[in-house]
C-alpha cells in the first residue's frame, strides 16, 4: 500500500493573530507546517495545535534573504500573514514587512517551485494611498504578482477575535477610562470579518485553483460605523462610557505624540487611515462569496471573548451592577 505524500506549508506571521488560525488549519488536515519566525520561543504556544513534530517553528527574519529561501525550500504551499500597524523600529517598518518582504517571499516561493502562494493584505490597499500602511500594502501587493503571478491576494477589513486588537483594547480603556474617543466624530465604516472566516479562506485559497492569480475582499455581512461598534462593545460588556467625539485635526496632533511611545495607541499615519471607510468595494470585487464562504455575524463571535470584560467578571450577575 502507498503512503500519501506528506504536504508541506510554510506560514510566515504564524504566530499573529491571522496566521495562527491557518496554522491551526493546516494542522488539523494533516500538513506539517513550518513557522518562520523572529522569536521561536515566543510560538511555542503553536506547539499544542498539531501533532508531536508536526508545528516546525523556524528562527528567520524576514528581512534575511537566505533564511527566507531556507524556509520555503520544499514547501507544497506558502501564507505570508506578517503584518504591522505601527512601525516599532528602524527594522520593523511598513516598507520592509508590507512590501519588501512579501517580495522576498514571493520570489523565493517562484524559485523553489512552490505550488501555491497566498499573500494576507488589507482592505484599503493601494500604493497612491495618503496613508504609510496602505501604500505599503499596495506595494506589496504588487510585488508579490510580479514575482508569483498564481499568488493569492486575501484582503481582510477589520479582523475580530479572541486575540484580536480592536475590541479587546477598547473593552480595557473602557474599565479604565469614563469616555472612548470617537476619531472623526466615529463616522467611519468597516465590515467587520471573523478570524476563523479569513484562514477558511485562506485554505480555500490552496486547494481550489480558481483562485490563483485572484483578489478577494473579505468583510462580514454587515457593515457598521466606528461609533456603532463602540456601542456594540459597551452592551456587551454592560459599561456606560461617554462617547467623546474627536475631530481629526486633534486626532492627528494626538497621534504625533503617541506614535513617540513604544506600543502607541494611535498614530498620525491610524487617523489617515480612518478618514476612509473600511469596507468591501462595490465595484467587480471578489469576496466571501465567490470562495463559497458564508461569514458569521460578529454579533455571534464578540460575547464569547468580551464577557471577561464585564463588571465582576464572566461569572458574575453582572445585572446586579450599574458600571
Amino acid at each position: 500500500m502507498v503512503q500519501a505524500m506528506t504536504r508541506v506549508a510554510t506560514v510566515f506571521g504564524g504566530s499573529g493573530f491571522i496566521g495562527r488560525y491557518i496554522v491551526m488549519r493546516l494542522a488539523k488536515e494533516g500538513w506539517v507546517v513550518r513557522v518562520p519566525v523572529r522569536d521561536p520561543e515566543a510560538a511555542h504556544f503553536l506547539q499544542p495545535l498539531g501533532n508531536v513534530g508536526q508545528i516546525v517553528r523556524m528562527g528567520v527574519a524576514i528581512q534575511d534573504e537566505a533564511a527566507v529561501k531556507w524556509a520555503v525550500e520544499g514547501a507544497d504551499a506558502v501564507f505570508n500573514c506578517t503584518g504591522i500597524l505601527f512601525e516599532p523600529s528602524k527594522h520593523q517598518t511598513f516598507e520592509e514587512l508590507h512590501h519588501r518582504g512579501p517580495e522576498r517571499i514571493a520570489k523565493a516561493a517562484a524559485d523553489a517551485g512552490v505550488k501555491r502562494l497566498v499573500h494576507i493584505s488589507a482592505i484599503g490597499a493601494d500604493s497612491k494611498s495618503e496613508s504609510l500602511y496602505a501604500q505599503s500594502k499596495g506595494r506589496g501587493e504588487k510585488a508579490v504578482l510580479k514575482a508569483f503571478p498564481d499568488a493569492t491576494i486575501l484582503r481582510p477589513s477589520l479582523v475580530i477575535g479572541p486575540e484580536d486588537g480592536f475590541f479587546n483594547r477598547f473593552a480595557v480603556m473602557a474599565r479604565l477610562s469614563p469616555a472612548l474617543p470617537l476619531i472623526g466624530g466615529g463616522k467611519t465604516k468597516f465590515q467587520p470579518v471573523y478570524v476563523g472566516d479569513v484562514a477558511d479562506a485562506a485554505m480555500k485559497a490552496v486547494h481550489d485553483p480558481a483562485t490563483k492569480g485572484q483578489t478577494y475582499e473579505l468583510g462580514g455581512p454587515r457593515t457598521y460605523t466606528f461609533k456603532q461598534l463602540m456601542e456594540m462593545l459597551l452592551k456587551e460588556i454592560r459599561r456606560k462610557r461617554l462617547l467623546l467625539p474627536v475631530p481629526f485635526s486633534v486626532a492627528e496632533i494626538q497621534g504625533r505624540v503617541l506614535q513617540l511611545l513604544p506600543s502607541p495607541p494611535l498614530t498620525k499615519d491610524q487617523v489617515t487611515l480612518l478618514k476612509k471607510d473600511n469596507v468591501v468595494s462595490k465595484k467587480r470585487a471578489k469576496t466571501f462569496e465567490d470562495l463559497g464562504i458564508k461569514p458569521q455575524a460578529i454579533e455571534v463571535i464578540i460575547p464569547a471573548y468580551l464577557e471577561r470584560y464585564r463588571p465582576g467578571g464572566r461569572f458574575q450577575d453582572a445585572a446586579r451592577y450599574k458600571a
